[in-house]
């Protein structure tokens, strides 16, 4: 099941927000800055680009997941498979 259409919105909000966070570090370190200065907005791009990944990971349990439960056919089990597998990536 895709993202719906607000979902789409709001993370391409929050993506082109990082992205300027991102040319602004590369700015940072062409001119140079202090390294603190660099890592302290590397660390809040980051931080926004985790929340990005734990929005599409709320999502997909609370749409995704279900919605493959009821389907039955054992897309259960493989959904909760994938569930399992993402959630691996993440916390490593």
């Amino acid at each position: 099941m895709p993202l719906s259409e607000s979902s789409q919105q709001a993370l391409v909000g929050r993506l082109n927000r990082v992205e300027g966070q991102i040319r602004g570090i590369r700015r940072m370190i062409q001119e140079p800055r202090l390294c603190i200065e660099i890592l302290q907005q590397l660390a809040a791009a980051e931080a926004a680009l985790n929340r990005v990944s734990l929005a599409v990971f709320k999502y997909h349990v609370e749409h995704c997941v279900p919605e493959s439960v009821t389907a039955g056919n054992g897309e259960a089990n493989k959904s909760l498979a994938e569930l399992i597998d993402i959630f691996d990536r993440f916390s490593a």
